[in-house]
């Protein structure tokens, strides 16, 4: 039987490669699932890698090695239908970026992996996945 699929954001992949306190909640919640994600999960990932080399200069190295782990994780991205998402994003009020998600775990009827408190509010709403 294959790994379930989970739709991961920015918020739970970040902690995870970061090594944040909710790390370990993240990899639980994850398990052996098949990680799936907007494309956009890349360009968010490098953005916190930059915010990461700035406040942590002397962790360069580390940081870089963290942000090339989420490069080979394989995670599955997938381009979202950009109307639906922008249609979403205005009626639950969340961000373009976060709505991505929503809808691309709502599309697939999978669970959404997330540490943002609002976009995982969303996500309970109409799929009540733990």
């Amino acid at each position: 039987m294959p790994a379930p699929a989970k739709v991961i954001d920015a918020s739970a992949l970040a902690a995870l490669l970061f090594g944040e306190p909710q790390a370990e909640q993240v990899v639980d919640r994850l398990g052996d699932s098949t990680l799936i994600a907007p494309t956009l999960l890349a360009f968010e990932m490098a953005s916190v890698c930059l915010q990461k080399l700035r406040r942590y200069p002397s962790q360069r190295d580390s940081v870089l090695a963290a942000h090339a782990i989420s490069q080979q994780m394989g995670i599955k991205a997938v381009t979202v239908d950009f109307d639906n998402v922008l249609s979403l994003a205005e009626e639950t009020s969340l961000t373009v970026y976060d709505a991505s998600y929503l809808w691309l775990a709502r599309t697939l009827d999978v669970e959404l992996v997330t540490l943002d408190a609002a976009l995982a509010k969303q996500a309970r709403r109409r799929n009540p996945h733990p």
